[in-house]
């Protein structure tokens, strides 16, 4: 695979991702008869590797215990069943149910397993090469920087607005939400302009720090009730409002959302018993699966940082 070796990993590891791949994809062949793979590097996450994660809406699993059993496997596929992706992978973890479908992510590493869980679905509109939607996360000193961009309109042009903000992101050393809007702000003046949020995430303090412009959701999903981070109207890169940046409580083993509008706002995690305590590339997977608007790029990003007061 292209992207086993540009993450620099063995031919063992190789070898595996491979495997895990062909399993996968037989599997949504035979089972869901139809779903959607996506594959990113994990270079800027958890050290280099590759996450694939796949997302159907199937028939479902009845009993998923009997299917990771290792060399289980209903229809003879290549690699004995679900139990061989999960012994083959550094990380792995499974969401399903009867009549609405299964998300699954494996991941193959060289890193160890991180505090911090980072996970995110992006796929441009119908017709396009590449999304106008993106997104990136930085930890320093115990505290994680997100950020999610969305271009203005599709394809080439908006990418390339969206990619400006991510490589100003990237470039700021500022944690503060404002502070990296107003960089990127600076940044986008040569594109057409973007929707733009970013929030600092402090556990050991116990708080979230964020600020938005444009349509940007945020979310911090609790036992309670989900908190909805406000965003102020405007455009990154043309016209921004006085800033305003709010504080928002960090709840125990927080799990935070945020996405662009080509996602809808009225999805419930509630409807998904269990799910949020799961890996956070599968809760992107499920939202992205049952909550896109289906006319718009779309980007997703789900993180649970342990350790929150």
């Amino acid at each position: 695979m292209v992207l086993s070796h540009d993450e620099g990993l063995d031919q063992t590891l190789a070898a595996n991702a491979a495997l895990i791949s062909t399993e996968i994809c037989t599997n949504l062949l035979k089972h869901a008869r139809h779903g959607e793979v996506f594959l990113s590097t994990l270079s800027d996450r958890t050290g280099p590797g590759i996450e694939i994660l796949s997302v159907d809406r199937g028939p479902g699993i009845t009993d998923v215990a009997q299917c990771l059993a290792d060399g289980y496997s209903s229809t003879d596929t290549p690699g004995t069943g679900l139990g061989a992706i999960a012994r083959l992978s550094q990380e792995f973890d499974i969401y399903s149910q009867v009549d609405k479908g299964t998300v699954l992510v494996a991941q193959i590493r060289t890193g160890s397993r991180a505090k911090t869980f980072v996970g995110a679905v992006v796929k441009p509109i119908s017709g396009e090469a590449v999304a106008g939607d993106a997104w990136a996360f930085r930890e320093r000193d115990g505290r994680l920087a997100l950020i999610v961009a969305d271009g203005l309109g599709h394809g080439l042009m908006a990418a390339r607005a969206s990619a400006e903000a991510i490589s100003a992101f990237r470039r700021d050393s500022e944690s503060a939400p404002i502070a990296v809007l107003n960089r990127v702000h600076a940044a986008l003046r040569s594109t057409r302009g973007a929707a733009v949020a970013v929030a600092d995430i402090d556990p050991a303090q116990g708080v979230v720090r964020y600020a938005g412009i444009g349509n940007i959701s945020g979310v911090i999903v609790r036992p309670d009730k989900p908190l909805s981070m406000v965003s102020h109207n405007g455009t990154a890169g043309f016209h921004i409002p006085r800033l305003q940046e709010f504080l928002y409580p960090l709840p125990e083993e927080a799990l935070i959302v945020m996405h662009s509008d080509g996602l809808t706002t009225n999805w419930n995690l509630d409807h998904y018993p269990g799910l949020r305590r799961r890996h956070p590339s599968l809760i992107a997977g499920v939202l992205y699966r049952d909550a896109s608007r289906n006319r718009d790029d779309v980007c997703v990003v789900a993180t649970r940082i342990t350790g929150a007061s």
